[in-house]
């Protein structure tokens, strides 16, 4: 749910008339097992649509260990796992993402691959692919019009151009917000792409070759997708997203404008990579407006002289300098990454270097780190390309001496298994013959191999041990010889990223990419070139900016609304924390005044009476929650409703105010009880609570609802009279009588007297 590409493609299908996106993810194993169990072919979320019957199937694969997640997914729907064995009713598959690079080890499963970026003539191909369906066409039709593309690959291809799209940043495209998820996913927060590309050409990512040339999107353009993202998506968090944020040109002056324009709203913006010397106390300030989150620290390798091979420069000087001021404004978590296996000097004792440059940070700070370790993986369209990887057991050694050295004097140490490094090394410059392995490995049950609780590595060794000669990745291979993947043309010179493998063995640095550099890699030309923002805004103090009119109440008193809700249909599957989630959601888009609390990370002043399990419904939920300034209970309760999600609706509300030092009830304290109905959704007959458990197992169609009663000193005593549950606003009625909301304080001032 948070890859850039899903979304980015997802909204502007979406947006296209007569075309139709879907999304869809790979299932857990136990859903995988009820699917083939009940033979119910994989469906879209949205429109429940068999991925068989879809005209298109995309993937986009940033990741290499995600391929047999997508043999399940092909498998699920009853579509061939080989290309060629596909019928004309089967969809087109087609693949994209930064794995594509090297599209070998995928071709017999995909009909074609999209080598680039999806904004440079991929909607056009969708948009023709819909006139073809239109107009009668089918599979064959529409296969073969995408492979007329200059930037689509399949095995009947010579080569495909990587498009790239020139208009980043200066065009003015819809934001990509929707879907928004109301369940936590891994990174939940908002995303904006404010740079795509890097300029510092670190010879070991291949990102940064692959995404050239640098593209800076303008700043007003950012302003008005950040203000899209909180009005309409609802989110609190958002990242500034490019591989170096702080290269962006005045990237300082923006956080400004971003921070004052919305910091009432509790949203906070996040850097999150910023290579060393791009790090600054006035740019620290900034990212910890509303909250501060870990700092982080890619150093790669400690040694002054791998780190000019490698083309990254960071001092421990510098390193210790940011943390030692970071410190003094309250920031308390540091992570630190370094790669093993960089293929550099020989007889150099890596392992010892990370070990001392973590010591001697931790004695000039006296602080604690999160210390990441992985094993470089060579990657294709990188100065590496040629170079061989490290061993699993070398590998595996390396990282015990390390973790045996660092983790006694209180560091906590994350370790990428070089195993997982090793399949990846494998795939990601492989060939048919790896293709081969991936069929085996998912045939033989592994799914999901990029969860360390989930690789299945006996399999993985086994097809390893018998298929690939002493387990190793490719090893070095003669740069005079043509690569395997040299028929994917990134747009980098082949002349240019040789001469930076030699730069790499003279410990040569070059420069950082800029309009007017003497060192050509062949990306920029009449149509695609180097783009910077040259906009620097004025700053705006402007205040709050609500969706709704409020009164100004700067006091110390307390403005609450209680409110009752529903709780059925689909949202029934939501935990207590989807709900909460949703509520937040809610109150983010509307624009309501709601009241936040303090500390490092601000949430609303929410209490939910007694939250329901999963599974059960309810007709008279009870919740409060704080505002900083008075509205209509009534308003408060249209508002809500034009914004909750599916099955959630507030039945009713009610202002309530209590002055500064009276005493703050919590609903809990209300709290009568609860009635609770079985019923039979198919005969609608009672079911007797004796045979309650066993109706459960014999049948699927039975439902649990719930009526909450909160007013105990209604006189209530029969629990069956659910409907007395409502009497709990008679009962806030007569505790907070308020006859005029706004004169509120004077009211209940008198009231308390």
């Amino acid at each position: 749910m948070s890859n850039k590409a899903l979304r980015i493609i997802y909204n502007k299908l979406n947006d296209m008339d007569n075309i139709s996106c879907d999304r869809v993810f790979a299932p857990a194993a136990d859903f995988e097992s009820l699917l083939r169990r009940q033979d119910i072919p994989l469906y879209g979320l949205e429109t429940g649509i068999n991925l068989k019957n879809a005209d298109v199937l995309m993937f986009t694969l940033g990741y290499e260990l995600g391929i047999t997640n997508v043999l399940a997914i092909l498998d699920l729907c009853k579509i061939p796992l080989y290309s060629k064995k596909r019928k004309n009713e089967d969809p087109v598959v087609i693949m994209g993402g930064s794995c594509v690079s090297n599209p070998l080890p995928y071709t017999p499963f995909i009909d074609c691959f999209w080598v680039g970026e999806a904004e440079q003539g991929f909607f056009d191909l969708m948009s023709f692919a819909r006139d073809i369906k239109e107009r009668g066409g089918q599979r064959k039709e529409i296969l073969n019009m995408f492979l007329s593309h200059p930037s689509v690959w399949s095995r009947e291809k010579k080569q495909a151009s990587r498009a790239i799209y020139s208009d980043f940043g200066s065009s003015n495209p819809e934001p990509n917000i929707f879907p928004v998820p109301v369940i936590k996913v891994v990174h939940e927060h908002g995303s904006i792409e404010i740079m795509r590309g890097c300029p510092n050409g670190c010879r070991f990512c291949h990102a940064g070759f692959w995404s050239r040339p640098m593209r800076q999107k303008q700043a007003h353009i950012i302003m008005e997708e950040a203000n899209a993202l909180i009005k309409d998506g609802g989110y609190r968090k958002i990242s500034l997203s490019s591989l170096s944020s702080g290269d962006y040109n005045y990237i300082e002056n923006l956080l400004d404008n971003l921070n004052n324009k919305y910091k009432h709203k509790k949203v906070s913006f996040q850097l999150p990579s910023l290579k060393v010397s791009g790090f600054s106390l006035p740019l620290l300030e900034k990212i910890s407006e509303v909250r501060k989150s870990g700092l982080t620290f890619a150093v790669e390798t400690p040694l002054d002289y791998h780190q000019l091979s490698i083309n990254k420069k960071v001092s421990l000087e510098n390193v210790i300098d940011i943390i030692m001021e970071a410190k003094k404004r309250g920031w308390k978590s540091v992570k630190f990454y370094f790669m093993i296996g960089l293929p550099l000097q020989k007889n150099i004792n890596e392992e010892d270097a990370i070990i001392d440059f973590i010591t001697k940070v931790s004695l000039e700070t006296k602080m604690k780190f999160i210390i990441n370790i992985c094993t470089f993986i060579p990657k294709p369209h990188t100065p590496f390309q040629w170079d061989s990887q490290i061993s699993y057991d070398i590998a595996k050694k390396k990282i015990h001496y390390i973790k045996s050295k660092l983790k006694p004097k209180g560091h906590k140490l994350g370790i990428q298994d070089p195993f997982v490094s090793m399949i990846e090394g494998i795939i990601s410059r492989g060939n048919k013959k790896t293709a081969f392995i991936i069929e085996k490995a998912y045939k033989m049950g592994c799914r999901f191999d990029a969860w360390d609780n989930l690789l299945r590595k006996d399999i993985w060794n086994l097809l390893l041990k018998k298929y690939i000669k002493d387990q190793k990745p490719i090893c070095n291979i003669n740069s005079k010889k043509k690569l395997p993947w040299s028929f994917i043309k990134s747009g980098v010179n082949d002349n240019f990223i040789l001469n930076e493998k030699n730069c790499i063995l003279h410990e040569k640095v070059t420069l950082a990419c800029s309009k007017n550099c003497n060192n050509h890699c062949g990306i920029c030309n009449n149509k695609t070139k180097i783009t910077e923002n040259n906009i620097q805004l004025k700053v705006n103090s402007k205040g709050p900016d609500y969706s709704i009119n409020v009164t100004n109440q700067k006091d110390t008193d307390t403005r609450r609304i209680i409110f009752s809700f529903k709780k059925n249909e689909k949202a029934v599957l939501h935990s207590y924390l989807d709900l909460r989630e949703a509520f937040s959601l809610c109150f983010s888009i509307s624009g309501l005044p709601i009241k936040y609390s303090g500390g490092y990370n601000p949430l609303p002043i929410l209490e939910i009476v007694s939250p329901l399990s999963v599974g059960i419904s309810g007709n008279n939920e009870i919740a409060l929650v704080e505002l900083t300034d008075y509205i209509e209970a009534d308003l408060f309760k249209i508002t809500m409703n034009k914004y909750l999600i599916q099955g959630i609706e507030v039945n009713e509300s009610y202002n309530i105010y209590i002055p500064f030092g009276a005493k703050k009830h919590s609903l809990s304290a209300w709290l009568w009880g609860s009635v609770y109905k079985v019923h039979n959704t198919e005969t609608l007959e009672s079911i007797p609570f004796t045979h309650e458990k066993k109706y459960k197992q014999e049948h699927s169609f039975w439902n649990l609802c719930r009526h909450q009663v909160l007013a105990k000193n209604s006189g209530d005593s029969d629990p069956h009279n659910i409907n007395k549950g409502q009497s709990y606003f008679d009962l806030f009625k007569t505790l907070y009588p308020l006859k005029d909301p706004i004169k509120a304080p004077i009211e209940a001032q008198e009231l308390y007297n």
